[in-house]
């Protein structure tokens, strides 16, 4: 039986096939997808792995597989594989896309998603390695970014709502 998915459940049942399997290649992942009751075309597989920011690495064994990032508690700041995208071009292309609103208290930024994507604009924060931040927590619709400086919560929300090239939307 085919489960038809949001494209937030596609991604976690994406991310959680990659962590279970060494998947070697997109057809192997689409085939454990279908065997999920998912059935996706080749391109949504590719656009949801560059979404999510997979990257082919050396498996223990020496084969390349899938991996997130993130995944075995470090952060791998690398383009992604195939677009030479650097993770602040990613972090500026998510941002475009997700970001609806910043808002400033002290050291902290509440920053306003569509509901489902507070997490992969905070991954994309996180990737992008801002010294300037010192981490974020992501909910449904909202991400918690917290700024190393003690008053700098104002400055960095002004920073995240520039990326989208958008003026006037701190709070």
């Amino acid at each position: 039986m085919t489960v038809p998915l949001t494209k937030a459940g596609r991604h976690a049942k994406i991310a959680e096939l990659v962590t279970r399997h060494k998947v070697r290649s997109q057809p192997e992942l689409a085939r454990l997808l279908a065997e999920s009751g998912v059935e996706v075309t080749q391109a949504t597989l590719s656009r949801d792995l560059d979404e999510l920011g997979a990257m082919k690495l050396r498996a223990d064994d020496g084969s390349l597989v899938y991996a997130l990032p993130g995944e075995g508690g470090g952060r791998i700041p690398l383009a992604r594989v195939g677009t030479g995208e650097t993770p602040a071009a990613r972090l500026r292309r998510v941002a475009e896309e997700l970001l609806v609103s910043a808002e400033a208290s002290a050291n902290l930024v509440i920053v306003r998603t569509p509901p489902g994507a507070a997490q992969f604009l905070a991954s994309a924060l996180d990737h992008a390695d801002w010294q300037s931040i010192l981490g974020t927590v992501a909910g449904d619709d909202t991400v918690l970014v917290i700024s190393r400086d003690p008053q700098g919560g104002e400055s960095l929300a002004g920073s995240l709502v520039r990326l989208t090239d958008r003026r006037g939307q701190t709070a």
